[in-house]
């Protein structure tokens, strides 16, 4: 393959000794997000002491309908913020899921994302009577180097009045979601839960002025031990178990919006603790873990539990914890093993052999991945093949990228292997170069995973042929609870232009339908090919809607002004068709929500 090759795992893929995981819970009081969160991730140029996982939990995210429309289709403000601050410190989205306001993105180094398997996510709405999703839980639960972990985020009734409804909420979370598989079924029997978001507990018995008095002079104490989640932990028999920091920093409810100064409105709301992050491990019960060890396995340590006053877009103030877990054993073999040449210098050497372990289940609709260094999540690649398993000697594998499909010009790049099982990358390479000679036609169809079309149209619209197949990012009946979406139109998938977008919008992992590409030969695609398509293939048929048309009702739909159309040749029904190809990315399910996986 010319050159040296590079092996399966990343000389720098340790998950820590030990590893640390960064939990942020922020209720956004529906606003535009700020223009940068780095020292919100505690990601403040030095990677070296950084988090190998974060998981951010978010609560009011504006869901009026026309916000919520646009979000269905779209990239919501909130998620895109995150990858673009995360994704230059090597971090990439492994799962996320919303429900309504409240959104759990949950992000890990990419050299990590061969141990992270098994992700599952699930949401219970609590607001009236459980039917509506402003109030409720989301969550993503996953194996991490072989222990189960769940991240939980909720948003809990308000009012002083409240506490007892709260606990009943709560239960209602920890009864109602459960997951798939051996290990693990009910929240509680992960190794490890951690529990956050905004709980809405107060403070009772002090006034006003007290409460004020006792933040200014550094009084906290006083006003901890009549919060009423510490007090609850004595006595209700959920919470046993559930473990959190002290509360060294001021309470995070309510501010003046742009301003470090609490309530100055008709209402004076008192200041509260409302914003929390807790944590549970598993008692020991010697027996086994869910993940099949002796329970006395796992430790964890808080290192940090804090505020962020410098953030005044809420009457909430952010809050961050960072954890520290210590592993007995880790399951650090990856299921599927990556060989790539050092540098690409031909379309010839774009070769890539794998190796997969017995107990991997392959699908076949697993592909393999090409993706830039600084990639946001697994559907960020620039081009990809079916893992149509080719075999070399028996338990090698081997397959090729198209030369259509390769990008041009220089850069450093990253192979993963796409398990539609695991719903994650389960095997990536270290860094390679690809230094190909540029495109006579001035610009390669697979410039970069994030460009996009100045001349695109404010939205477009792609009709799928029923029978045409695509790797799915998961079993959609692992997400059991969804907010609407779209869901009478599970044919049409839309796709925004650069300028709805922004600078820096790449698709969500499973919320986007980016146009599907089309492929230069059967088993490979590439980002994005010519509007115009392929010659002696039909072209898309551009029908831009005439601005007489009434406007569709809701009438936030106006937002489409002109729609693409393109036509899908179907195929065989029982394999993908050969033209266009079909892609990762496309194969989504409605029933899914804009960003469940």
């Amino acid at each position: 393959m010319g050159g040296g090759t590079r092996g399966h795992c990343p000389s720098h893929a340790q998950f820590g000794s030990p590893g640390r995981i960064t939990i942020v819970t922020w209720n956004v009081g529906t606003a535009m997000p700020p223009d940068d969160v780095t020292s919100l991730l505690h990601q403040n140029g030095d990677d070296s002491g950084g988090s190998d996982m974060i998981a951010i939990g978010l609560q009011e995210v504006n869901s009026m309908i026309n916000q919520r429309l646009k979000d269905a289709l779209f990239t919501d403000q909130w998620s895109e913020l995150f990858m673009d601050a995360l994704g230059p410190f090597n971090f990439v989205m492994v799962s996320t899921v919303r429900m309504q306001g409240v959104i759990l993105l949950v992000f890990a180094k990419y050299y990590h994302l061969p141990f992270l398997r098994d992700v599952q996510t699930d949401c219970t709405r609590t607001g009236l009577g459980g039917y509506w999703g402003n109030k409720g839980g989301v969550s993503v639960r996953l194996s991490v180097f072989g222990h189960m972990v769940c991240f939980l985020n909720c948003h809990l009734p308000a009012h002083m009045d409240k506490a007892e409804q709260r606990k009943e909420n709560f239960m209602t979370i920890l009864n109602m979601q459960q997951f798939e598989g051996p290990m693990a079924n009910g929240i509680l029997d992960h190794d490890i839960v951690f529990w956050f978001g905004d709980l809405n507990f107060r403070i009772e018995n002090y006034d006003l002025h007290f409460v004020k008095f006792a933040i200014d002079n550094n009084q906290l104490q006083k006003l901890w031990e009549k919060d009423q989640l510490n007090m609850a932990k004595g006595s209700w028999p959920v919470l046993k178990g559930f473990q959190e920091g002290p509360l060294t920093f001021a309470p995070t409810f309510k501010f003046d919006v742009g301003t470090n100064f609490y309530d100055t409105s008709a209402k004076k709301r008192k200041p509260a603790w409302t914003d929390r992050i807790l944590w549970k491990i598993k008692a020991p019960s010697g027996g086994r873990s869910p993940s099949g060890r002796e329970s006395h396995r796992l430790q964890v340590t808080q290192h940090s539990y804090r505020s962020h006053m410098e953030y005044t877009v809420s009457d909430h103030k952010p809050v961050a914890a960072l954890f520290v877990l210590q592993f007995a054993y880790r399951d650090d073999v990856p299921l599927v093993r990556i060989d790539v040449a050092d540098e690409w210098l031909r379309p010839d050497q774009a070769v890539v052999r794998y190796h997969m372990e017995s107990v991997f289940s392959r699908s076949s609709w697993d592909w393999i991945g090409l993706y830039r260094v600084g990639f946001r999540h697994c559907k960020d690649y620039v081009a990809y093949v079916w893992a149509k398993h080719e075999d070399v000697d028996g338990s090698t594998y081997q397959v090729t990228f198209s030369e259509e499909s390769l990008p041009r010009g220089g850069g450093e790049f990253i192979l993963g292997y796409y398990s539609h099982n695991q719903n994650i990358l389960i095997g990536v390479t270290d860094p390679f170069q690809i230094s190909l000679p540029a495109s006579d036609e001035g610009s390669s169809p697979t410039d970069s995973s994030r460009a996009s079309s100045d001349g695109e149209d404010d939205s477009t619209l792609e009709l799928l042929g029923p029978k045409s197949r695509s790797p799915s990012p998961g079993k959609m009946k692992r997400h059991r609870s969804r907010s609407p979406g779209l869901a009478k139109f599970p044919g049409l998938v839309l796709r925004p232009s650069s300028r709805e977008r922004g600078t820096s919008r790449s698709p969500s992992p499973q919320g986007h339908r980016p146009l599907k590409p089309i492929s230069s030969g059967p088993g490979t695609g590439t980002r994005a090919k010519d509007k115009k398509g392929k010659a002696g293939m039909p072209g898309p048929w551009n029908l831009p809607l005439p601005s007489s048309l009434p406007r569709p009702v809701p009438c936030t739909l106006g937002l489409l002004p002109s729609l693409r159309l393109e036509p899908i040749l179907g195929g065989h029904p029982g394999r993908p068709p050969r033209s266009p190809s079909p892609s990762p990315k496309s194969h989504q399910r409605m029933e899914d929500g804009p960003l469940g996986p």
